[in-house]
């Protein structure tokens, strides 16, 4: 059983999520005749690489950790397409996570050009967020996604089946895009979160998938009505302006463990902003801790004030800021930055 998520793009056919029972449609979904290419990671590699291999003539293995999504791996990705001769007619896939799925799109995007390219996402955080709506980046100097592009994939399988293989720190980093989806445009998915811990959600296929699916149609509605991000499609950054500073300045957080320290900030500025009821506020902080997320961190709020500066999103002296008005309705808005730090 399957659900198909279309989304829109610019002269070409729509991008096409594909949730449930998806890894066994992968030949279905790769153009037939034509050279394929896979990126993946060691992990990835060590449990899916006997499926990899029967669909890929090459496999490019790139190493993990947001440490090494920079340049210096697309390059090294490119280098081994140009090794191999491939041409604009070969086909990428990327087979992972939200770092190889970023890394994939990007590098696919600026080879030759730019080649057609799908994905396989095989975490919770890749399936719900990463994979998802064509932002494709590397970071550079530590901070989040500083260069990239907008390029959505031909695919995107969510295979919730490979989720019971993820470690659980990592399934309780994607909860928290989850949760975002839920705050930014669905109340109901967001009590999913209030009423059932990550064990229970691991436990219910059926449940799951459906939250999955509800999570990937809250983005894909934004990205729908704003594919390059002029307005609309801000929302989807809700938490993520702290939560990109969180990861700037310690490597004890990973992303989704950022953004629920985010998401809780966020609710507090919102409370402390008159926009956001205290009993709301408190519903998010639950969700997140009910989520195994961190709500706070030990990093000195005048730090990540500063780190705030270098947000892809700032402007001048302001950044574009998501706030919470209640759940499942939020405002974007342009705050100076020394206002936002006060409130921090």
């Amino acid at each position: 059983m399957v659900t198909t998520i279309e989304i829109k793009r610019e002269m070409r056919n729509p991008s096409k999520v594909i949730v449930g029972d998806a890894l066994r449609l992968l030949p279905d979904v790769l153009p037939v005749g034509r050279r394929v290419v896979a990126i993946t990671d060691p992990n990835v590699d060590a449990i899916y690489g006997e499926v990899i291999r029967a669909h890929a003539g090459e496999v490019i293995v790139i190493p993990t950790g947001e440490e090494n999504k920079t340049f210096a791996t697309v390059e090294a990705i490119h280098r081994r397409l140009v090794e191999i001769g491939a041409d604009r007619r070969t086909y990428i896939v990327g087979v992972g996570g939200g770092i190889t799925t970023d890394v994939t799109g990007f590098a696919a995007s600026t080879y030759l050009r730019g080649v057609e390219f799908g994905f396989v996402a095989t975490s919770l955080l890749a399936q719900v967020d990463a994979s998802v709506g064509g932002k494709n980046g590397v970071n550079v100097a530590g901070y989040k996604n500083m260069a990239g592009v907008f390029n959505q994939p031909d695919f995107v399988l969510c295979d919730t089946g490979v989720l019971a293989t993820l470690p659980p720190r990592e399934f309780r980093a994607g909860l928290a895009e989850m949760i975002k989806a839920g705050i930014i445009a669905d109340p109901a998915l967001f009590e999913i979160f209030e009423s059932h811990s990550p064990e229970e959600l691991l436990a219910d296929t059926e449940l799951l998938t459906g939250a999955i699916t509800a999570a990937i149609k809250v983005k894909a509605a934004i990205v729908d009505a704003d594919e390059r991000e002029a307005g609309e499609r801000r929302k989807l950054n809700l938490g993520h302006t702290v939560a990109h500073a969180i990861e700037k300045l310690s490597r004890r957080y990973n992303h989704g463990e950022a953004v629920g320290a985010g998401l809780v900030a966020i609710a507090g500025v919102s409370e402390r902003l008159g926009l956001l009821a205290t009993a709301e506020c408190d519903r998010i902080v639950r969700a997140v801790e009910k989520a195994g997320l961190p709500t706070a961190t030990e990093i000195p709020a005048a730090e990540t004030a500063r780190a705030l500066t270098r947000d892809k999103k700032v402007e001048g002296d302001e950044l574009w800021l998501v706030v919470v008005r209640a759940i499942g309705d939020v405002d974007v808005r342009r705050t100076p930055i020394g206002e936002l730090a006060a409130l921090l």
